[in-house]
């Protein structure tokens, strides 16, 4: 059976290696669950394939035991591996197509968008495809080298272009997410507004709260 999307609007929570860890992991993933996140993804970039595939094992546990998808960022071969629901993939990872061969058409496939150019081509894929990330609409500071931010009106005009479910990324706080919200977007994708400081169930919780206070 197919795997498919929460009702709109959603919480995508993505893990940071640089707050999480082996020992951790588990424990933040599943308070973030249990807060209201309805999908997880896992992402590392400077971590060896072992060192993921063990972080990653114990996020879809957790993920998993409270009713999330579970996604896992670039790497194909560690969602296979972990029994992952989806991957996501950027711009220069895997091929989409590629990736729903081997992994079957009822695995998840998400992709990376930076502009409405990307967009359009992601709509001639979508068969493919079974969501987009659209952004970054903030200036964010997760990755190394972001892309330029893309700015709300740029949200606004993807989520009308796209004809795949949209997840806003990029420097969303429960400060601007009002904004964002505006644009319709399918899910909301946040990293540092969960993983950086304070509780996490606490900080899911306020950013929950604020969906649904604009969910109509």
């Amino acid at each position: 059976m197919k795997n498919s999307f929460p009702s709109s609007p959603f919480l995508y929570v993505i893990t940071d290696e640089r707050f999480l860890n082996l020992f951790n992991i588990y424990d933040a993933v599943e308070r973030a669950v249990l807060a209201g996140a309805k999908v997880v993804q896992y992402r590392a970039k400077r971590k060896t394939a072992k060192e993921m595939l063990k972080e990653a094992s114990l996020a879809k546990e957790a993920a998993k035991r409270h009713g999330a998808l579970f996604i896992v960022n670039d790497r194909l071969d560690i969602a296979l591996a972990v029994g992952a629901d989806g991957v996501h993939l950027g711009q220069d990872d895997l091929p989409v197509e590629y990736a729903k061969e081997i992994a079957g058409k009822d695995f998840i496939v998400g992709l990376s968008t930076h502009n409405l150019k990307q967009v359009k081509e992601a709509n001639g894929k979508k068969e493919f495809i079974d969501y987009i990330g659209f952004g970054p609409v903030f200036p964010t500071t997760t990755k190394e080298n972001p892309d330029p931010a893309t700015g709300v009106g740029a949200l606004c005009e993807a989520v009308k272009v796209s004809e795949l479910p949209v997840v806003a990324i990029g420097g969303i706080f429960k400060e601007n997410l009002k904004s964002v919200l505006s644009c319709r977007p399918a899910a909301v994708a946040v990293v540092r507004a969960v993983f950086e400081k304070g509780d996490i169930y606490t900080n899911v919780a306020e950013l929950m709260s604020c969906l649904g206070g604009l969910e109509t």
